[in-house]
């Protein structure tokens, strides 16, 4: 079991934080807004769940200015799918123990 445990990546450990991933995961890049207003989360909780995930090389963030409006919006990397993806794999492996 605790080789299972191992497994789970506590970045992804809060179900926003998961849910972000699987946004971003499943699409190239995703903005700000979107992400707030799909996952319904306030400003404050959207950027402190962002932060971990920047900080631990999984997300990459785009800013650019589109007239005089920023955008920011977020990309999965490379690493942060492949942590991702081996995250899910480790909850399938957990839940699997139950049947």
């Amino acid at each position: 079991m605790k080789e299972l445990l191992a497994k789970l990546n506590p970045a992804f450990d809060h179900r926003n934080r998961l849910a972000i991933m699987a946004l971003m995961v499943s699409n190239e890049r995703i903005d700000y807004n979107t992400l707030r207003q799909t996952l319904e989360l306030t400003d404050g909780n959207l950027a402190s769940h962002l932060k971990p995930l920047e900080s631990n090389g999984y997300i990459q963030v785009h800013k650019v200015f589109i007239g005089k409006k920023p955008q920011t919006t977020y990309s999965a990397t490379e690493l942060g799918t492949d942590a991702f993806k081996a995250h899910l794999e480790g909850l399938e492996e957990l839940i699997h123990l139950v049947e």
